[in-house]
């Protein structure tokens, strides 16, 4: 039995607005689940009706085998941080984590061990003295972690933690957040809108459009098949193309409406040698450097392909220049 269960939740905001309709999706025990999609999809809705900060409007909701749909927040034994650090700026580092032992009037011999000790593993320990704005905004979200964490609590949910803080220590944070989780192997929650952050960390995905999840599974399974043109557009970079204009150029009959082929899949060559792989003869219109990566735009007749191959000055194809592209046909992927 999942540890988490959603059973066709519904949440309707202002008896017209329908933010869920009808999540059903199980979470297993231990597993760092990442809900993804753009702003307004309801992926931030569902994380607050778990918590419950905002009542279902209908279904039901368990956790560990109990239905907690209408349990109170504090009732529910969930840790939660938020894009907004909300530390007390009158209270030091060690002061802010140890909160809601304090409240839970635990001693303070075992408060002071439980905060030094949840401090160490998330890089603190030297700053338990420090106030919040003597800290950076990385730091300050590490305390806003180690906070909910201390609690001991059976969920962790991340809403968007990471949003506001810069790229580089965005990246060196998400490794943090994620050996934590592990070492704690605690069930955790995790939204955002950012592709790469949900690549990066999750050990499933569930993608959100429109308040219903569009696809679920492996973050490899989304990324190199996904199942329709939103899932397509939203995660990775593809060449989306009707189905029938592909088909009248590769001499193939995919089904569908659309297929989606990913640019790094798709090699550049001046032969027109086949060895198994799809062939399409082209001319490159133009290229851009994407890091280590140059992408080449290809005009094959009436469609146009990305390539991306591996930056390498020694050999640059040349505006207009007639090359073939290949590529494995099991890589085309059909849309819904």
């Amino acid at each position: 039995m999942s540890y988490i269960r959603f059973e066709n939740v519904i949440k309707v905001f202002d008896n017209q607005t329908q933010a869920l309709k009808g999540i059903t999706l199980s979470v297993e025990k231990g597993e760092l689940v990442t809900l993804l999609g753009p702003s307004g999809c309801g992926k931030s809705t569902l994380l607050r009706c778990l918590a419950g900060l905002e009542p279902v409007t209908g279904g039901r909701i368990f956790l560990d085998n109990y239905d907690i749909t209408n349990l109170s927040p504090k009732q529910r034994e969930i840790g939660m941080v938020f894009q907004q650090y909300s530390l007390f700026p009158n209270m030091t580092v060690e002061q802010n984590v140890g909160f809601g032992l304090r409240i839970k009037k635990m001693e303070r011999k075992v408060i002071r061990k439980k905060v030094q000790s949840m401090l160490e593993m998330v890089g603190l320990s030297e700053k338990i003295r420090r106030y919040p704005n003597q800290l950076s905004g990385g730091q300050q979200q590490r305390v806003a972690l180690a906070r909910a964490l201390v609690m001991e609590p059976k969920v962790l949910l991340l809403d968007e933690p990471m949003s506001a803080i810069d790229a580089l220590l965005r990246r060196s944070l998400q490794m943090e957040i994620r050996r934590i989780q592990r070492s704690l192997k605690i069930t955790t929650i995790f939204v955002t809108h950012d592709q790469d952050e949900a690549m990066v960390m999750s050990d499933r995905i569930h993608l959100f459009n429109m308040g219903g999840i569009e696809q679920s599974g492996l973050p490899a399974e989304l990324y190199t098949r996904p199942r329709s043109m939103f899932t397509a557009s939203f995660i990775g970079h593809n060449n989306i193309i009707k189905a029938a204009d592909f088909n009248a150029v590769s001499g193939q009959r995919f089904e569908g409406e659309h297929i989606a082929l990913r640019p790094e899949v798709i090699s550049i060559g001046v032969s027109g040698k086949t060895n198994g792989d799809m062939r399409l003869k082209g001319t490159i219109k133009g290229s851009i450097p994407h890091g280590n990566v140059l992408r080449y735009t290809v005009d094959c007749g009436n469609i146009t392909l990305d390539a991306d191959v591996l930056f390498d000055t020694s050999h640059i194809f040349k505006e207009n220049q007639e090359v073939y592209l290949s590529f494995p046909p099991d890589q085309v992927s059909t849309l819904q």
